[in-house]
């Protein structure tokens, strides 16, 4: 990230500053999609009107996210419904299944899945600015590089998940509830190899713009998953072991079918030139980049799952953990959309760093927050208009409809935020600034945010809203410091500094099977 010195140039100056010149010779291919050099054109064109200008690109930016950003939410969405629908089925065994599966899928498997999406989202960085610069052949490369990593990571997370039932014992949880929980988690040991493969594979393929082969994929294997599911929990008589292994079972299709996609696809025979010895170089540094991700994804994906764990030591901890549980499952369902946002953001920011577009790598910062907090600014009011109702869509108790109806400002407010904060970490790991992020979501969340829910909720006795308000202040003072960053920055810098990261992880060695 560039220094307090160098981040004194405004973020859409006229004055161009061209980068230097690309190095590698421009692949002609009639199926390759290059990085669109349009908007830099746009705003770099001191002929047009000023006006004219910022239409022109603001109509190509909204173009070139909404091709990302409406496939991507989607295929987070279908996941998210993956896994509920799982959940769905174990509940149809029993109060106890439901219970195992929610603390399975909430609990442990909530850790896998941050981890190695973290992890993954070095990928993000690298194949990015790798795309834009059109060093097509690295691409593969660091695909297979943080597949290695992100598999020897998943070997101690699985000795994680065999060790669940005394680790949720530990934790407090019932005999009933820990063995039988630890039971779905058994099942889900193949998934945590499936994100090994899955993200890395997620990754290479946004970073050229390729999304909707991914919704495709992820839509006709929700229905796959249903049917295995109930095939599996009913017809076989399978149980909880049945509901996670057919989860499992899922998981791997989609990475299959997504790798087929890139072994068939023309799209990707730039990018993929096929299994290659350089995958088990330079792993040191790359998992360092991994680490520095995962820890700021995990930090974030956590930080609300803590706000449930504390509000069970509240004084009426059922009606707290009930109503939160509404609020969670909404604000879990709309942050898909800031997800998918995040990876737009992403994609977009690395690609027009790694082509050497700096002004196209600020406007595109501008578009995406600004669209993105558009559409959170709606979900909040429509949350705040069916306030009195919405938690009847989850359970038909009026105590806990008053209680999430008392609860929805404060539902409102993190939408809102979720508007903007999960972009601008899409915004840092397309300029490689995960490590800066992470320890931003160190002390905002964990120095101040749940000492001060805390404090509000037990200290001055405010319950779950003391808590969540305390929360949400942290997230307010970490979404601040990262607009600061953010709309600081000399982009003209970080181009250079992609070019050596580019420059500092190439390799020209020949592959060692080819495709």
């Amino acid at each position: 990230m560039a220094s307090q010195d160098e981040l004194q140039q405004p973020i859409l100056n006229s004055d161009h500053s061209a980068p230097q010149e690309q190095e590698q010779e421009h692949i002609s291919s009639p199926v390759l999609h290059e990085v669109d050099s349009r908007l830099e054109k746009v705003l770099t064109d001191t002929q047009l009107p000023r006006i004219k200008r910022l239409r022109l690109a603001t109509w190509i930016e909204l173009k070139l996210l909404f091709r990302l950003a409406a496939p991507a939410v989607f295929v987070y969405m279908i996941n998210n419904f993956m896994s509920l629908s799982t959940r769905v089925f174990a509940g149809h065994l029993g109060n106890l299944e439901l219970a195992a599966a929610s603390l399975g899928n909430s609990g442990i498997q909530l850790l896998a899945y941050g981890l190695m999406l973290g992890m993954g989202s070095a990928v993000e960085t690298l194949c990015g600015q790798a795309y834009g610069a059109h060093r097509y052949e690295m691409l593969g490369v660091y695909l297979q590089r943080s597949t290695v990593v992100l598999t020897l990571t998943g070997i101690p997370m699985t000795v994680v998940y065999v060790l669940s039932e005394p680790i949720l014992l530990l934790l407090g949880e019932s005999t009933a509830v820990a063995s039988s929980a630890a039971v779905f988690v058994y099942g889900l040991i193949p998934q945590i190899f499936a994100y090994a493969v899955n993200f890395p594979i997620q990754k290479f393929l946004q970073s050229q713009s390729i999304v909707a082969p991914s919704a495709y994929i992820s839509a006709a294997t929700l229905v796959v998953h249903l049917l295995i599911s109930w095939l599996a929990v009913y017809k076989l008589g399978l149980g909880l072991i049945g509901a996670s292994l057919a989860l499992s079972l899922s998981w791997w299709i989609i990475v299959v079918a997504q790798f087929v996609y890139i072994l068939m696809s023309s799209k990707c025979k730039h990018t993929w030139t096929g299994f290659s010895l350089q995958a088990f170089s330079g792993l040191w540094e790359f998992v360092k980049l991994s680490t520095a991700s995962a820890v700021m994804l995990c930090l974030e994906t956590w930080y609300f799952q803590i706000l449930v764990l504390v509000a069970g030591l509240l004084k009426d901890p059922e009606l707290a953990l009930d109503s939160l549980a509404v609020c969670m499952a909404i604000n879990g369902l709309l942050f898909m959309v800031s997800v998918g946002f995040n990876a737009a953001a992403s994609v977009r920011v690395s690609n027009e760093l790694g082509a050497g577009n700096p002004k196209s790598a600020a406007f595109s910062v501008v578009i995406v927050n600004i669209v993105s907090f558009i559409i959170a600014v709606i979900e909040a009011i429509v949350v705040l208009l069916l306030r009195h109702v919405i938690s009847y869509a989850f359970t038909s108790g009026e105590t806990v409809a008053d209680a999430v109806s008392e609860l929805c400002p404060y539902l409102a407010v993190t939408l809102i935020l979720n508007g903007v904060q999960p972009v601008l970490s899409g915004v840092a790991v397309g300029c490689g600034w995960q490590a800066f992020v992470a320890y931003v979501n160190v002390g905002c969340y964990y120095v101040v945010g749940i000492p001060l829910g805390c404090v509000l909720g037990f200290k001055f006795d405010l319950g779950a809203k003391g808590i969540w308000t305390g929360m949400i202040g942290g997230t307010v003072m970490q979404t601040f410091i990262l607009i600061w960053a953010t709309f600081r920055t000399d982009w003209n810098k970080e181009v250079e500094i992609a070019k050596k990261r580019l420059e500092k992880w190439d390799d020209t060695k020949e592959p060692l099977l080819k495709s």
